[in-house]
């Protein structure tokens, strides 16, 4: 099944990783714009209830495989407003581990973020003694975009996520090997096609889209290995697949100029932004035993939804005050026509803080419409203009009707005030105290 009006959380990974594991808005915690960094402190608090430690009480075993990205370690200070560093030479506590994962192989943030080393569980594979320069981007000619900083001698960028697909798929063959029979919850955050794009020799080529192109074929050939996996095993009736991406790619206009592709379709913007391209993302679920094949659902849904989709398709119900922002998407997972909606609204965040909030009309319902409510006006993210100040009795946001203008290029926010002032108060009300606008970096 496909869901084509699915959307991360935040147009950037942090925030996106947060929800997903919590069922929580991000901008209810401590992070209310941009990312970590892979030197940063744990940014799940303790006592958070997560989808793996949930999944752990009803007896799953829990693997985590991939990109981590949400910090590592105890804050010295979590009263300092100024986050402390992780120490890789201390367990990491709080890390994977104490989020619910009985077993986590990965690298700490993105790929592109030092220090380059795998952690396994809670400790270092092997330690970054090790220095690296600096290397720009393959678009402006470089070997692949990476920060300079330490790194293990063993560390390979361009192997990096054939070892977690190799990891992923020994996990499966793993338990069914040591019969292990109980149901399994994997995680796997990709650090692909996110920089560096750096495709294995056998994939260059293989697209019409440059280098990026040719990397995301190489993660399609990855998932098409695993997907595999899971036929072999006898695994695959019976378990549900999300396939999904934290935010929009980072494709530039030149980009668009050198190889025709357009990686967020005709949406506005790219990842960080807070207009579409930005937030709207690929959201593919597969199920044989529950998913009509082949489906297509038009249905508004969160990846802060998984959590209590999830949970709802297992039939049990979660504490109070778990999982707030998510809603049950197993209706239209399960195919039920014309289901009540499962979301009437949602709110949307870019890098940079700004806020947008999706909501259906409500007052005629025989006409459809999808308002986005914008809290600020330019892109809030990677593309210029970031962030304007309003021009005097001009308008202070932007109001988009996404069913006749996907493409966000007309601005009705001065000819509809109705539907601002309702959007505002839908926005504010669902806010609450968490977080508030704020000024610009």
């Amino acid at each position: 099944m496909r869901l084509t009006d699915a959307h991360s959380p935040s147009s950037v990974c942090t925030p996106t990783r947060y929800a997903l594991l919590t069922g929580r808005y991000a901008w209810r915690s401590r992070l209310k714009r941009g990312v970590l960094n892979g030197r940063s402190t744990a940014l799940l608090e303790p006592e958070r209830v997560t989808l793996p430690a949930f999944l752990r009480t009803l007896g799953y075993a829990t693997a985590g495989i991939g990109k981590w990205h949400l910090g590592l370690g105890a804050d010295p200070d979590p009263n300092d407003d100024t986050p402390g560093e992780a120490d890789y030479s201390a367990p990491l506590q709080p890390g994977p581990v104490t989020a619910g994962f009985e077993h986590y192989f990965g690298i700490p943030a993105s790929l592109d973020m030092e220090p380059y080393l795998y952690i396994e569980d809670e400790g270092v594979f092997e330690a970054a003694t090790e220095t690296v320069e600096a290397s720009s981007m393959r678009r402006y000619g470089g070997d692949g975009y990476w920060r300079a900083g330490d790194i293990a001698p063993g560390f390979d960028f361009l192997q990096v996520t054939p070892t977690l697909f190799d990891r992923a798929r020994g996990y499966l063959e793993q338990r069914a090997s040591a019969g292990d029979d109980r149901p399994f919850f994997l995680y796997l955050p990709l650090p692909s096609p996110h920089t560096p794009w750096m495709p294995l020799p056998e994939f260059e080529g293989a697209s019409d889209a440059g280098v990026y192109g040719d990397f995301v074929a190489q993660v399609d050939a990855g998932v098409g290995r695993l997907l595999g996996a899971l036929d072999s095993l006898g695994l695959a009736s019976n378990t549900l697949v999300l396939f999904t991406s934290d935010n929009g790619a980072h494709w530039l206009e030149a980009d668009i100029e050198e190889t025709g592709h357009r990686a967020n379709g005709a949406l506005r913007g790219q990842k960080a932004d807070i207009h579409e391209g930005g937030h709207r993302v690929p959201f593919l679920a597969r199920w044989p035993a529950r998913i009509p094949a082949g489906a297509v659902r038009e249905e508004l849904a969160g990846l802060v939804d998984v959590f209590r989709t999830v949970t709802s398709l297992l039939e049990v119900d979660l504490p109070e005050g778990v999982a707030e922002d998510s809603v049950d998407l197993g209706p239209v997972l399960r195919g039920e026509e014309d289901p009540q909606p499962p979301r009437g609204s949602l709110i949307h965040h870019s890098s940079r803080g700004m806020f947008a909030i999706r909501s259906h009309d409500t007052d005629d319902p025989a006409i459809s419409r999808k308002w986005k409510l914008i809290e600020g006006l330019g892109s809030g993210g990677f593309t210029q203009p970031r962030q304007l100040a309003p021009e005097p009795g001009g308008a202070e946001g932007q109001l988009y009707e996404l069913v006749a203008d996907p493409a966000e290029t007309k601005d009705l926010y001065l000819a509809r005030p109705d539907i601002v002032e309702r959007l505002t108060a839908e926005l504010e009300a669902i806010r609450g105290a968490d977080a508030a606008p704020l000024p610009p970096p």
